[in-house]
C-alpha cells in the first residue's frame, strides 16, 4: 500500500514534514519521534521503505482459543502491536474444533525457535486440564506469560481481569435499579474465570440481598450466543428480571431469549454483558457491560514477557486488573410486578 503522509502523521501525532524526514532518513528527528512514525507505518499496514526495515528481534507465539468471540481479536491486536513496537514478530495461533491443538501449536512454535509465548485463555484457564504441559515448558526455560486464568505451581507471570468484581459491579448496578431477581448465565464452571464469576455472584447476592443459597439463580452453558440464549431462557422462566452474562456474546443470546418470550429489553428484562467487545455499543439496544482492561492487560503481558526474554524475572504473583462498568441501554428499572 502507498503510504499517505497525512494518515501516518495523524497516527504518530506529528507533522507531515516530520514524517517525510523520517521516511527519507533525514537527520534532525528525535529517536522517540522516529520510532513513533515507524510504528504508525506498521499499525496502518503500510510497508516500510527497504532502508528502514529493521531486523526482527525474534518470533513470539500468541495462542488464542478462537476468533469468533470479538474479545480475542481485541487482545491479539493490542499484544501484536506492542510486540512489533519492540521489534518482535508475533505468530498468531488460533485453535478450531477438530483442528490443530494447543500442544501441536506449542511444539510447532518451539521448532521455529520462538523467543517466548503468550497464552490467552488457553488450557491454563481450565482447572481440569493437565498442567504438566506448562511445567515441561518451564523446565526448558521458555519465557511464557498467561492471560486470564491461573495454574498453581506453574512458575510464570499471570495476568487476569477481576472476574468476581466484574459480577459484583453488575449486581450493584442492577440493585440500584431495584432488581432483586437477578440470574447469572455463564460457561462451564471448570474454567477459572467462570468459577470466579460464580464466587462474585454468590458474594454479591449475599451482601446486597442476604441471599445465602444462589444455586437456583445460576445457569451454566456454552460461551456463545446460543449458550447465552439457553441459560437466560431458563432464568427468565424462573422469574428473573435481570441477567448477568459471562460474555457479551452470551448477553446477545439473553436478549434473544427475552424477545422470544415477548419481553422487552430493558423495560421488562435487564441484561448485562462482560468484555465490552467491539460493536456492542451499536447493538439493539446498546449493551450494558463490564469492560475488561484489554489495553492495560495486553501491555502488561508484553512487558512481562520481554523481562523474561531479557533474562529478568517478572513478578510471579497474579496481576489482577479491575474491570469497569459501562452503562448503556440494555438495563433499566425493575418492572412493576403489580402491573
Amino acid at each position: 500500500m502507498k503510504a499517505r503522509l497525512a494518515d501516518i502523521a495523524t497516527q504518530a501525532g506529528v507533522s507531515e514534514a516530520t514524517v517525510s524526514r523520517v521516511l527519507n532518513s533525514k537527520p534532525g528527528v528525535a529517536d522517540d519521534t522516529r520510532r513513533a512514525v515507524l510504528t504508525a507505518l506498521d499499525v496502518l499496514g503500510y510497508e516500510r521503505p527497504a532502508r528502514l526495515r529493521r531486523r526482527s528481534a525474534g518470533l513470539v507465539g500468541l495462542l488464542l482459543p478462537e476468533l469468533d468471540n470479538p474479545i480475542f481479536p481485541a487482545f491479539a491486536q493490542v499484544i501484536e502491536r506492542a510486540l512489533a513496537h519492540h521489534g518482535y514478530t508475533p505468530v498468531l495461533c488460533t485453535q478450531t474444533p477438530g483442528g490443530v491443538t494447543e500442544d501441536d501449536y506449542t511444539e510447532l512454535l518451539l521448532e521455529r525457535g520462538v523467543s517466548g509465548i503468550v497464552f490467552v485463555s488457553s488450557l491454563h484457564s481450565d482447572s481440569g486440564a493437565d498442567m504438566s504441559r506448562y511445567l515441561r515448558l518451564v523446565e526448558r526455560g521458555l519465557p511464557m506469560v498467561f492471560v486470564n486464568g491461573f495454574a498453581p505451581g506453574v512458575d510464570a507471570p499471570f495476568i487476569s481481569s477481576d472476574e468476581a468484581v466484574a459480577v459484583e459491579l453488575a449486581i450493584g448496578h442492577l440493585a440500584s435499579l431495584r432488581h432483586s431477581a437477578i440470574g447469572l448465565a455463564v460457561g462451564p464452571e471448570r474454567y477459572v474465570p467462570t468459577a470466579r464469576k460464580i464466587a462474585g455472584f454468590r458474594r454479591g447476592l449475599a451482601e446486597r440481598f442476604g441471599v445465602t443459597e444462589a444455586d437456583g439463580w445460576i445457569e451454566r452453558s456454552l460461551f456463545s450466543v446460543e449458550g447465552g440464549q439457553a441459560a437466560a431462557g431458563a432464568l427468565l422462566d424462573r422469574g428473573a428480571t435481570a441477567v448477568v452474562c459471562g460474555s457479551d456474546l452470551m448477553a446477545l443470546g439473553a436478549v434473544r431469549a427475552a424477545r422470544q418470550r415477548g419481553l422487552r429489553v430493558p423495560q421488562d428484562v435487564s441484561v448485562v454483558g462482560y468484555d465490552d467487545s467491539p460493536l456492542v455499543a451499536f447493538t439493539d439496544p446498546p449493551l450494558t457491560t463490564v469492560r475488561q482492561a484489554v489495553q492495560a492487560m495486553g501491555a502488561a503481558a508484553v512487558r512481562a514477557l520481554l523481562d523474561e526474554i531479557g533474562g529478568g524475572r517478572a513478578p510471579r504473583t497474579e496481576l489482577i486488573y479491575r474491570p469497569e462498568l459501562v452503562v448503556r441501554g440494555s438495563t433499566g428499572p425493575a418492572p412493576d410486578r403489580r402491573r
